[in-house]
């Protein structure tokens, strides 16, 4: 069955990573969720938590080309991007392409830069092109943002705007370790690496043309019943109705739910997409779409709560098939 092989890349790739960063499996599944449909990952915590380890060591496993570049307050549109230089001894400008062009590009502490640098990469996150002096170049194939940021009330940063948040597929936390065996694995690992950074003997375990494959199997051959895709609509709607939310999720949300429930599927083996699919995506899809009034903001109420009391109140589908009939 293709999609059992295609399910073993998957289990592949989360199993080294798991090699290198220390947490929840779940956390690794949900990026490559999000690498396989192509959608772009905000990771958001506390420094020192290996949001960058994590984003470095999957990029380098799945064997596409990667840069990354570390936001500043001083970083310009034109550092991301490129521009064109002009050579005086040939007489002509020459483009000089930015960071961007490439496969996956980390955008460490985005919420470091200023507004007008984090609004460059927008056309960037959503079509794929940038447009210099008028030029339009399209990038490569696969093309995603992981991109990492510190919460908005630590000093020396600014908020993502809604827009740009928006075209973030996930919003993802790694977390504090969940016991002493994790914290105490962490400084054991650090000792059989001998240096701080283990990234640049990580080995791809897939070629970048295999994971294009990948993401084309998903798009064309992971069955969504009829049941699942009004599943999927009903918890947008509920988020969106309930009375603390001023701002709700777009369809966008639905269909980033859409999206990387049928990449689940393919990292569990299956060809069809199944409720528990959906549901383990529901509150890091939705959650950051998600602006709230604000008295509710005064009442300590979160967009995360929102999402699970929403996602509670849908019943659960029971009618639905693994394949067209």
């Amino acid at each position: 069955m293709v999609a059992s092989k295609f399910s073993n890349y998957c289990k592949l790739i989360i199993s080294t990573v798991n090699t290198y960063f220390v947490g929840p499996s779940t956390t690794i599944a949900k990026t490559l969720s999000a690498a396989l449909v192509n959608g772009h990952v905000l990771f958001e915590d506390h420094p020192g938590l290996g949001k960058t380890l994590l984003a470095k060591v999957f990029a380098k496993t799945i064997g596409a080309e990667f840069t990354r570049v570390q936001f500043t307050p001083d970083l310009l549109p034109a550092d991301i991007l490129g521009t064109k230089v002009w050579r005086s001894h040939r007489g002509v400008f020459e483009m000089v392409k930015g960071p961007v062009f490439t496969n996956i590009l980390l955008a460490d502490e985005i919420n470091r830069a200023p507004p007008k640098t984090q609004a460059a990469l927008l056309e960037v996150m959503e079509e794929r092109q940038v447009t210099i002096e008028g030029e339009t170049f399209r990038l490569k194939e696969p093309f995603f943002v992981l991109a990492t940021q510190n919460p908005i009330e630590f000093e020396g940063t600014y908020p993502l705007p809604e827009a740009q948040l928006d075209r973030f597929l996930l919003k993802l936390s790694t977390g504090y370790p969940r016991n002493i065996e994790e914290e105490s694995e962490i400084l054991r690992r650090r000792l059989n690496w001998k240096k701080d950074d283990p990234t640049e003997d990580i080995k791809p375990v897939i070629s970048s043309s295999s994971f294009v494959e990948l993401q084309k199997f998903i798009e064309s051959h992971i069955y969504v019943d009829s049941e699942i895709i009004e599943y999927i609509a009903k918890i947008v709607r509920k988020v969106r109705e309930s009375r603390h939310v001023e701002a709700g999720p777009s369809p966008r949300g639905g269909l980033a739910l859409l999206k990387l429930s049928r990449a689940m599927a393919l990292i569990d083996g299956r060809d069809f997409v199944v409720p528990d699919d959906v549901k383990i995506f529901v509150k890091d899809a939705l959650a950051h779409r998600i602006v709230l009034k604000p008295e509710s903001v005064f009442e300590g109420v979160t967009p995360e709560a929102i999402v699970e009391k929403s996602l509670e109140k849908v019943e659960v589908p029971k009618g639905w098939r693994k394949k067209a009939m």
